[in-house]
């Protein structure tokens, strides 16, 4: 009987291996495994054996239906896989897929580049990782001007002396403005471009200061090109973010790559230029710096400032997001939590 067993479980696995069917997977089990199977007439054939063959043939037998039972679930899991694999029941609901959110910055970013692609300014991008010399010196700053300082600036493989001689030493930008010297050197004057993108400083950061944050650049240069022009253009800028009601003034402050320099105040879209805590009751909001383009920059771009002029203009998306959508802490912008992104 030992040799009858051990030849019906071979047989069965070797069934076991071709099946590959559900339904002809169910027959063999019933055939073998069911109530009146050919297994489990052996298994009850054993109780007319004597004593001592119950111990061995009961103990072989137990075992060897212990191991179909696990191949026959084995099979059937498989065959189970691969149905599930071609087949698609569709009258099952479907699994949701949520949409994305776009971060705040992006919204912000997206709804300028189309303000200004209407204007006819080409949308630019530029290289994060900058020399010294379009950085700083091409900018009219010069290398003891304090931005250069480490405390300012991530200078890669930072030389003292280098910095010193204003030689063309590698750090991140600190700002978006020396795309101003590649956009002139590449396309020439006129010109119309802005240039959004990251920029980076070494800040102690706190609720409004960041390491990371992102600027836009503007730059019109052309043949006589004046202040009127720059207030103009800013004018359509506060509206578009801010509202039709909006006002725009400006008042003179100093940059070293633009001369005269402006900075540029919109009527708190709050209050109405009445006062309120957003505008730390000014009435105003202090967002854009600006100015006509200085000589000297014209001409590290290649641009005769005898016969061109233009103007030029830089404000954070960073700052225009957190006053449109009144985000009090600026480190959010970079927390990657989706709380916070899914709001917008």
């Amino acid at each position: 009987m030992q040799e009858k067993l051990l030849k019906l479980k071979q047989e069965i696995l070797n069934q076991l291996e071709s099946i590959k069917q559900a339904d002809v997977l169910r027959d063999l089990e019933i055939k073998y495994l069911g109530r009146k199977g050919e297994l489990t007439k052996i298994l009850r054939s054993v109780a007319d054996l004597s004593v001592e063959e119950k111990k061995t043939l009961g103990k072989l037998a137990n075992e060897i239906k212990i191991e179909l039972v696990d191949k026959f679930a084995e099979a059937k899991a498989g065959l189970e896989k691969t149905a599930g694999a071609d087949y698609v029941d569709a009258t099952l609901p479907g699994v949701e897929i949520k949409a994305g959110h776009l971060h705040p910055i992006t919204i912000i970013q997206n709804e300028i580049e189309d303000l200004f692609a209407s204007l006819g300014f080409m949308a630019l991008d530029g290289p994060e990782l900058e020399s010294d010399y379009y950085n700083f010196t091409a900018l009219n700053i010069p290398p003891y001007h304090p931005a250069r300082d480490m405390q300012d600036t991530f200078y890669i493989n930072p030389s003292s002396a280098k910095a010193s001689e204003g030689k063309h030493e590698l750090l991140m930008r600190t700002q978006t403005s020396p795309m101003q010297i590649r956009a002139m050197q590449k396309y020439g004057a006129p010109i119309k471009c802005i240039v959004p993108g990251r920029c980076f400083r070494s800040e102690a950061t706190d609720v409004r200061h960041e390491h990371t944050f992102y600027q836009v650049e503007g730059l019109m240069v052309d043949e006589n090109i004046n202040f009127s022009h720059l207030k103009a253009i800013l004018e359509v800028l506060g509206k578009k973010l801010f509202g039709p009601e909006t006002v725009f003034r400006m008042r003179p402050k100093f940059y070293p790559f633009v001369e005269p320099g402006s900075n540029g105040e919109y009527s708190c879209f709050l209050c109405g230029g009445k006062g309120c805590r957003l505008c730390k009751g000014t009435g105003w909001l202090e967002i854009v710096g600006c100015g006509m383009v200085h000589p000297s920059v014209l001409k590290a771009g290649g641009v005769d400032p005898k016969k061109y002029q233009g103007f030029a203009f830089g404000y954070g998306l960073d700052r225009l997001a957190m006053l449109k959508y009144g985000i009090n802490d600026i480190r959010l912008f970079h927390s990657g939590d989706l709380k916070f992104l899914k709001q917008f």
